[in-house]
């Protein structure tokens, strides 16, 4: 039995309070979806630091400012500095002498670095310092004489800029089968490092073949695999048992957001990554009571917000934030732009 202008129900829905013009009590109204919005979710601070270098590159230098790599791997995010003059590029080569380039979140090779020095290139590095810790490791592993197995996903951008560092030592691994097949000079002389934004668990199913592989590897003092991409990736493993549908904004070219689809699935839970509210599909909710929403580290909160009233206007959905836990992690501003005046 329901009683309308109670809280009890029984027909396996939720019933929120409203008011009727002229009436002093409240009815309860049929909530036809719920929406668990996690947190935590979208931009790290990685990301932020590195979208507040280019937006203050903008304000303080002749345009156009040019960005080596997307600056983040957001669709929107580049599209909307595309649209202020920023010009993305993979070659330095067409780039004036003397213009500005920033280095992407990802980071670069030495050799990069070198182009630009040589091209007398005003170069600011806005590289996630949890990037630059996996490339110093990198350096210091080579010196030590150590092959350095890295675990990490093939054409990625920060990978390749990893491996940059030390190209005649690193080898690339991305599964177990893949430890498998390596062929090592010295099997009691090697390291391991791994890409800032894999899932933690397929991370730790290589590491785990290469400790069984090769009992004296070393690996980093510190877990390479980023505070943010943890997070994220927690949030979705605990929360998407209640949901019947995982959402995950985000572009395709995100690695850490392809892993939190990932995770969803594993989870057993229908799960879609899209890059904004024009890619949903309506059909995907039949059925669908409750919709777990996150985003990867470089979508926009103005992205899950478009997506959230849209399930609010179409299906009657109301939000429930569920916290799983806490960020309050900040990185500076590249040198280069600490005397403009600005602030992060």
């Amino acid at each position: 039995m329901v009683r309308r202008f109670g809280l009890d129900y029984d027909n396996g829905g939720d019933w929120l309070p409203i008011s009727l013009p002229g009436t002093v009590a409240k009815v309860f109204k049929k909530v036809d979806m719920k929406i668990i919005l996690a947190a935590p979710r979208g931009f790290c601070a990685g990301v932020e630091m590195a979208i507040e270098s280019l937006r203050m590159a903008i304000d303080a230098f002749p345009p156009p400012i040019y960005v080596y790599h997307e600056i983040v791997h957001n669709k929107f995010v580049v599209e909307h500095f595309e649209s202020e003059g920023v010009i993305f590029l993979e070659d330095l080569s067409t780039i004036p002498r003397g213009a500005t380039l920033l280095f992407s979140a990802h980071g670069v090779s030495p050799e990069i670095r070198q182009q630009a020095k040589a091209r007398d290139l005003r170069a600011i590095d806005a590289t996630c310092p949890l990037v630059t810790k996996v490339h110093l490791e990198a350096i210091r592993y080579a010196k030590q004489g150590r092959t350095i197995v890295l675990i990490g996903h093939d054409g990625h951008d920060e990978v390749i800029g990893t491996m940059g560092e030390a190209p005649e030592a690193i080898l690339l691994v991305e599964t177990p089968e893949d430890v498998d097949r390596l062929q090592v000079a010295e099997p009691g002389n090697l390291a391991y490092l791994t890409q800032t934004t894999l899932s933690v668990d397929d991370a730790n199913r290589v590491i785990s073949r290469l400790r069984d592989r090769f009992p004296e590897i070393q690996g980093p003092p510190k877990d390479d695999i980023c505070y943010a991409t943890q997070n994220r990736q927690e949030a979705v493993r605990i929360l998407a048992d209640e949901a019947d549908f995982v959402l995950v904004i985000g572009s395709q070219n995100s690695s850490n957001s392809q892993r939190l689809t990932d995770i969803g699935r594993e989870c057993q839970t229908p799960s879609k990554l899209i890059d904004g509210v024009g890619d949903i599909q309506d059909s995907w909710f039949e059925d669908v009571k409750t919709v777990l929403i996150t985003a990867g580290a470089s979508a926009p909160e103005s992205l899950v917000q478009d997506v959230c009233r849209y399930l609010e206007k179409t299906f009657g959905a109301v939000i429930d934030e569920r916290s799983i836990r806490t960020e309050e992690v900040t990185f500076p501003l590249p040198r280069e732009l600490r005397g403009t005046g600005a602030k992060l």
